[in-house]
């Protein structure tokens, strides 16, 4: 279904209808995210699989066994959807409904939003709070700049986590592309650490997030780029200084994209788990301020708007191509 012509319209519309309503927080509420379904088989697999008593080889195997298993399903799973809804025009419709819940812009707006208030009034403990719901760095002791980096940088990490690569997968793999890409990426989430008890078990799911990463990472910061057009030539000139300076093959591009775009300067030193971490640091400019994180969000709404043109721009192509 992906290669047929209306499918970019799919797209388009999924964007847009994620954008306008997010995920029902009633809906939410009476079955849960979808993502949480294979969050529970990869850590009920990971308490049984991931035995610290195994070998190294073994439990690198048996991670590799639970991201084909993931995409496996989540392949069959979105095509079994497809095929039951067939190709009518209403039926896409649903198709793109469905597609929302592997987005979002929406939910990404709304909490960095939630940080972002009480940083303009001058709350600082609530905005502490709100950031720990978004970042994984301790947060107890940031002060407001702190607070302001910390939501800007998962502003761009995840807006290509959590916009751009569901979009890219979308829109080349229909639900079966979106569905594998969003378990893969919850398997990285939650076994793709460094940390000795999940190196060897998440191996896999590191690499395969990874590749699926490296074609929408660089995307988003593209997107990100463009979307701050009176900045165009040093958002592009410390996006191709700084984006290889990350640990990840993906994450440092969008993050070094907002850095340029909004000449501040994002990564440095953080705090996890009482530990004091080394990072490259992206861009030239001052540490950001609130006021620096309310351009932030007017930049990603600029962006996710620019996303939004391309699966239309595709369609109409492929509309006048016919």
């Amino acid at each position: 279904m992906a290669e047929t012509a209306p499918w970019p319209w799919v797209v388009a519309l999924a964007l847009g209808l994620e954008a306008a309503l997010g995920y029902p927080a009633a809906l939410n509420r009476l079955v849960g995210h979808p993502v949480a379904w294979p969050a529970a088989m990869i850590e009920m697999l990971e308490r049984r699989w991931n035995r610290p008593t195994a070998s190294d080889r073994r439990r690198r195997l048996l991670g590799v066994v639970l991201v084909v298993l993931l995409v496996v399903a989540s392949v069959l799973l979105g095509e079994a959807v497809q095929r039951f809804l067939g190709p009518s025009l209403p039926a896409l419709a649903i198709v793109a409904l469905i597609a929302t819940t592997g987005l979002a812009q929406r939910s990404l707006h709304d909490h960095v939003v939630a940080v972002l208030s009480p940083l303009e009034a001058g709350d600082l403990p609530t905005a502490r709070a709100a950031v720990a719901m978004i970042v994984g760095r301790d947060t107890d002791q940031l002060d407001a700049e702190g607070v302001a980096a910390a939501a800007l940088e998962s502003l761009a990490e995840s807006f290509n986590d959590g916009v751009v690569a569901p979009a890219f997968w979308l829109l080349i793999g229909g639900l079966p592309g979106l569905f594998a890409y969003k378990s893969v990426n919850t398997a990285d989430s939650l076994v793709g650490h460094m940390e000795p008890r999940w190196r060897m078990f998440g191996w896999a799911s590191a690499r395969t997030d990874d590749l699926m990463n490296l074609i929408p990472a660089r995307a988003a910061g593209a997107l990100i780029v463009l979307a701050g057009a009176k900045t165009l030539a040093s958002g592009w000139r410390i996006l191709r200084r700084d984006a290889r300076l990350h640990a990840s093959p993906n994450a440092g591009w969008p993050e070094a994209a907002m850095a340029g775009a909004l000449g501040v300067r994002l990564g440095g030193e953080a705090r996890y788990d009482g530990v004091t971490t080394a990072r490259p640091t992206f861009g030239d400019g001052p540490r950001p301020t609130p006021a620096d994180l309310a351009r932030g969000l007017r930049l990603y709404r600029r962006a996710c708007l620019l996303l939004w043109l391309i699966p239309l721009a595709i369609g109409l192509i492929a509309a006048l191509a016919r």
